[in-house]
């Protein structure tokens, strides 16, 4: 698979999604017995077979802090997470693609991933799952079969236009989507988005329609291409437990409110960005974990992972994201 090839990848390295079952047509009989199997079938195909690691994100880094809520967040939702006391969390932050040595300030590393699993002391888990894409290429788990087939088909013997290059003609929010990951100075230094939407519930029952949007207290902070390909293959992976050891670095966890007319199942169409923000909480990182390769293998962040007063919005993204993120699990912790 040539470096452009890669490149075109990480359209299919946004997020792990469940492909629908056109894959099959290309993969063996074993790897087609599912949905979920032949997006893993798919990704191992376009980055090679890594045991152990993730088959999308594979290279990241984990650490933990605490998230202390809003009094508006309080009033958004019922969730225990939302309550008012700080609530301890554990943090992964990651480089795209299958590769787990692929170079942090490499083009394709972009879209770096930011996932949260809170863990309130009532039990009610609560994972948020996002990255620094401002909105997803696609809208729907048949189109992400169609991206991941095109890559699959598109190495360097492919006729003009390849399989990829007409399937971003035919998709034109899949290149503009693409166009706005940017490689950050720090993983701690970068907005990271909740590319789908959830729905908040308040204790009368009324439901609020959301986005996640995760600022650093710190600003953003972006690299030119030429700087970013100056520094070491490891420099966010390494930078990130470094920058702790001096203090903690904080993030605000904000909500893009919808409004009536706003598209809560299609991921590919940013909200206006005069819609309201409300201010959920703060997150503070302050320490690296100890073995950070351990540690990621363990972790499973599901975006269905809810606690009662946040749910799942009609966006079909989510549902196929839950299945392949299980059977990635699945394998590398065989």
């Amino acid at each position: 698979m040539t470096h452009a090839t890669i490149r075109r990848a990480l359209l299919g390295a946004v997020l792990t999604l469940a492909a629908p079952a056109a894959f099959a047509q290309n993969a063996p009989a074993q790897d087609a017995s599912s949905t979920a199997e032949q997006t893993i079938a798919a990704m191992t195909k376009i980055f090679g077979d890594h045991p152990g690691k993730r088959s999308n994100h594979a290279k990241g880094v984990v650490v933990e802090g605490s998230f202390t809520p809003s009094k508006d967040a309080a009033a958004l939702s019922k969730a225990s997470v939302f309550s008012g006391a700080a609530v301890p969390v554990t943090v992964r932050f990651s480089d795209a693609t299958g590769l787990p040595e692929i170079p942090d300030g490499a083009p394709e590393a972009n879209p770096h991933g930011l996932s949260i699993k809170f863990r309130p002391a009532d039990g009610s888990e609560m994972d948020v799952v996002t990255n620094s894409l401002k909105f997803f290429p696609v809208a729907t788990g048949e189109e992400f079969r169609d991206l991941l087939v095109a890559i699959t088909r598109s190495g360097p013997g492919a006729a003009k236009p390849t399989p990829v290059e007409q399937f971003m003609a035919a998709h034109p929010a899949a290149p503009k989507a693409l166009a706005t990951a940017r490689t950050p100075s720090s993983f701690g230094r970068q907005v990271y988005n909740g590319v789908n939407a959830f729905v908040l519930v308040d204790a009368a029952g009324k439901r609020t329609p959301f986005r996640y949007r995760i600022v650093p207290v710190a600003g953003e902070e972006i690299l030119s291409a030429d700087d970013a390909k100056a520094k070491g293959p490891n420099y966010l992976v390494e930078e990130m437990p470094a920058r702790l050891a001096k203090g903690p670095a904080a993030f605000r966890v904000e909500a893009q409110i919808a409004q009536p007319g706003d598209s809560t199942k299609d991921s590919t169409i940013p909200w206006p960005e005069d819609r309201r923000f409300v201010d959920l909480g703060t997150l503070t990182l302050t320490k690296a974990v100890p073995d950070s390769q351990t540690a990621e293998k363990a972790l499973l962040f599901m975006p269905n992972n809810l606690p009662d007063g946040v749910e799942v919005s009609d966006d079909p993204l989510i549902d196929a994201r839950v299945q392949a993120y299980a059977i990635s699990f699945g394998r590398r912790s065989q």
